[in-house]
């Protein structure tokens, strides 16, 4: 007996000892050996991390209207686990389909997806899915569904448990949006759904529209809130900068516009255009069609986001003989009243014959006539003049084969050789060189400026706002190509091109009332079998207005129009004069007029005028918004002051026939709440007329049109300081040059039939646009709407 107590003692004793040791043991190796990961995972649990995200930066046009912002955005999230022991399957698969779009077989994937839990092994329902890639980043407006949604869903799950879930949620985030839609989508570019820049100045300008994530670290308590006391780390974000364009949008509204007119008419592969200010080279407006809206990019062929402008070469054809027009001008070779015979020409030392538009040619006319016509014979004898190395020289000079450098990605060039005789000849009118547009443009301007060839800008100002520092871009110097004497002989020259309306190619670009300088080019396509196709080519219009104070240069480019027989007078110039009439309307660009032979028909001309003018039309009593749209749409150029809701008064009055270039004032507030408008390019009775509607009083100094205004206050009455003058030179300095007198449009142009002015074959890609409204309070203000259109294929430009 006592043995056995013994041996169960001894077995006892044995068991607790062995248990000691095991316990000995694992409590080693849980404090020794494994004790830093335990001490890692315990960390975890109560040390919070989390990365704040830095809000991505602002892009606005040149008046600070909003191009790309970042918007609330919600991301639809499903629980796999709380919906099927709901059993609300079919109640959320059908209401996501409805509202989101999303196929009905891949949502009932997402909702049965299953997963092993890390601890135990067990396989079970996730916990939590999002609904990719219609559910993410959804906007208010779906938002809002998918609560009314949730609303359902709660309603059928009355009489269960209290409180139960639908697992239905969303988890509120950021998104980039472009409240204008397709408006100047090229240049802007777009963000993916998951923020990441893929285009544009969104991916060029990203390193400084992107900011810096912040960091939180901090210890909390079982609840998640933060323990009183502990240690905690704040690294606070770094906000993106905001970029500010030189971008008009309403004349990026214009240039839109006027392009889908055309490309709707003449369905040409691809369009572009580019707007600038000849002075500064500060880009306007850059457009391509067919186009994309960045707020759904995804709904569009990847072809759409391409951007000409920049990324395409094309043959320039005849637009490109203003380089060889302004070297001979420089060089002092080109002589308007000498004459050449016209038609055909063989190039010196080779047996090959170059040929006019009209082959029989217009006998011996002189070179002023030849360059008005267009004429091939005559540039291939000033490229003669020239000879090869002066001949490239100046193309180079122009900016020709190397980029620009505007701040735009994906810029590319080509280099321009001109091996022979023949390749002489013929690129001295166009042929055989390869360009871009931005090029073209740049050159254009350099004549329009006094000889300067200027780097193009398109970003005017950055904006850090973290610090508050404002970063304006310094405009570029430049160099000068040519003399200020040879670009306005030069500039004259074009000017009869288009103001000539028998022998002007460009005829179609006149506007009456504003002095137009310009070139039309035609370039036909090689085809499969390197012969020139003659049923397709590259039209195009290049030029600047006023020609005495020249504001805007624009390039027009459509790629293979649907009529073979069009050519750049008969499709682009249009597009050219709609766009520029009503941008110098728009930006208070007074227009010029002419003595005529007495005063009595000046009289008889003025009484023709009054009865023919636009009525300005009743605004009073209506919404900003309407009254803006109902504007734009008349091509009325308009200023809203204040920031009423209601037109309350306007000048003129309703029926007031309107003036060439007169703005309508729109009134939305008390007068003394008013602001005083930017009066510059107004006459001073409108002026007078205004500033009385506000009770402001006047100053003046000089006569004619407002050149500069200056506001003060003295003991709380508004003094305005107006200073003028005439539209003019009295002495006759800006009056139009020979052959600017206007008359009725002839569609007919001898550079309108397809020739071989030139051949092209170059390839390229494509893009397209839509906007919306603005209003500001005493600034030149617009209002808009449009809707983009794609067509979009493989191009050759």
């Amino acid at each position: 007996m006592v043995k056995r107590i013994k041996v169960r003692t001894l077995l006892l004793g044995g068991f607790i000892t062995l248990l000691f040791v095991v316990l000995f043991a694992r409590i080693f190796t849980l404090q020794i050996v494994q004790g830093n990961w335990w001490h890692e995972q315990g960390v975890k649990k109560w040390v919070k991390e989390s990365v704040i995200p830095a809000e991505r930066g602002t892009i606005s046009d040149r008046n600070g209207d909003a191009l790309a912002i970042n918007a609330p955005a919600y991301t639809v999230v499903v629980s796999p686990k709380v919906i099927q022991a709901n059993g609300l399957e079919d109640m959320i698969v059908d209401g996501l389909h409805q509202t989101l779009g999303k196929d009905v077989n891949e949502l009932k994937e997402i909702i049965n997806v299953k997963t092993k839990d890390p601890t135990t092994g067990i396989e079970g329902y996730a916990k939590s899915r999002e609904v990719r890639n219609e559910g993410l980043k959804i906007d208010e407006n779906k938002k809002a569904q998918i609560d009314k949604l949730n609303e359902q869903l709660k309603e059928a799950l009355k009489g269960k448990k209290k409180g139960q879930e639908t697992g239905l949620d969303t988890i509120k985030e950021s998104k980039r949006y472009y409240p204008k839609g397709s408006l100047a989508s090229h240049v802007l570019g777009y963000t993916d759904r998951q923020g990441n820049p893929v285009a544009g100045l969104e991916i060029y300008m990203n390193k400084e529209l992107k900011g810096t994530p912040g960091y939180l670290k901090y210890e909390s308590d079982t609840a998640g809130d933060k323990l009183p006391n502990s240690d905690g780390f704040y690294n606070p974000p770094v906000n993106g900068k905001n970029i500010k364009l030189t971008i008009d949008d309403t004349i990026q509204y214009y240039i839109e516009e006027a392009m889908k007119e055309a490309y709707d008419k003449y369905q040409p592969i691809s369009m572009t255009v580019i707007a600038a200010d000849p002075k500064t080279m500060e880009i306007l407006g850059m457009a391509n069609l067919p186009t994309f809206d960045p707020n759904t990019y995804w709904n569009y062929d990847p072809q759409n986001t391409f951007n000409y402008a920049v990324k395409a070469t094309y043959e320039p054809g005849s637009t490109f003989k203003i380089v060889t027009l302004a070297a001979a001008v420089q060089e002092k070779l080109f002589k308007p009243g000498d004459t050449y015979k016209s038609g055909t020409i063989i190039v010196p030392g080779t047996k090959t014959p170059l040929h006019d538009i009209n082959r029989s040619g217009w006998g011996n006319i002189s070179y002023l006539k030849g360059v008005k016509k267009s004429s091939n014979v005559a540039f291939v004898k000033l490229g003669e003049m020239l000879g090869k190395e002066r001949l490239l020289k100046y193309i180079a000079d122009f900016g020709f084969g190397k980029k620009t450098g505007i701040d735009l990605p994906g810029e590319i060039t080509t280099v321009i050789r001109l091996p022979g005789p023949v390749e002489t000849a013929t690129a001295s009118y166009g042929h055989g060189v390869s360009v871009t547009p931005i090029q073209q443009l740049a050159a254009i301007s350099a004549v329009a400026n006094g000889g300067k060839l200027l780097k193009p800008q398109i970003i005017k100002e950055k904006y850090d706002p973290n610090t508050g520092n404002l970063e304006p871009y310094t405009p570029d110097a430049g160099h000068q190509v040519i003399s200020p004497e040879a670009a306005k002989e030069t500039s004259g020259y074009l000017e009869q091109v288009v103001a000539d309306q028998k022998d002007g190619t460009g005829r179609n670009a006149y506007i009456d009332g504003y002095r137009v300088a310009g070139k039309t080019g035609t370039a036909v396509k090689y085809g499969k079998n390197k012969l020139p196709d003659y049923s397709k080519s590259v039209v195009s219009f290049i030029g600047f207005a006023p020609v005495n104070d020249p504001k805007i240069s624009v390039i027009v480019i459509m790629d293979q129009p649907n009529d073979p027989t069009a050519g750049g007078g008969r499709v682009a110039a249009p597009v050219f004069k709609k766009i520029v009439s009503q941008s110098l309307q728009y930006m208070g660009v007074p227009k010029t007029t002419t003595k005529t032979e007495s005063n009595n028909k000046n009289e008889k001309n003025e009484a023709v005028q009054a009865q023919t003018r636009q009525p300005a039309p009743d605004m009073v009593k209506k919404n900003v918004k309407d009254a803006e749209k109902q504007l734009l749409k008349s091509g009325i150029a308009f200023d809203t002051l204040g920031n009423g809701a209601t037109v309350t008064k306007q000048f003129p009055a309703k029926g007031t026939p309107l003036n060439p270039g007169q703005r309508i004032y729109l009134l939305t507030e008390t007068d003394k709440a008013m602001d005083i408008p930017d009066l510059t390019g107004a006459s001073l009775r409108d002026a007078l007329d205004v500033l009385t509607l506000i009770k402001a009083a006047v100053n003046v100094s000089g006569e004619g049109y407002v050149t500069s205004q200056k506001v003060t206050n003295r003991d709380g009455k508004v003094i305005v300081q107006l200073n003028l003058k005439p539209a003019y030179d009295p002495n006759g300095s800006d009056a139009n040059t020979d052959g600017d007198g206007g008359g009725p449009e002839d569609t007919a142009s001898t550079e309108d039939q397809k020739t071989d002015d030139s051949v092209s074959g170059k390839s390229s890609e494509s893009s397209g646009k839509s906007s919306s409204g603005k209003s500001n309070s005493g600034k030149s203000s617009s209002g808009k709407s449009s809707s983009g259109k794609t067509n979009g294929k493989n191009n050759d430009h």
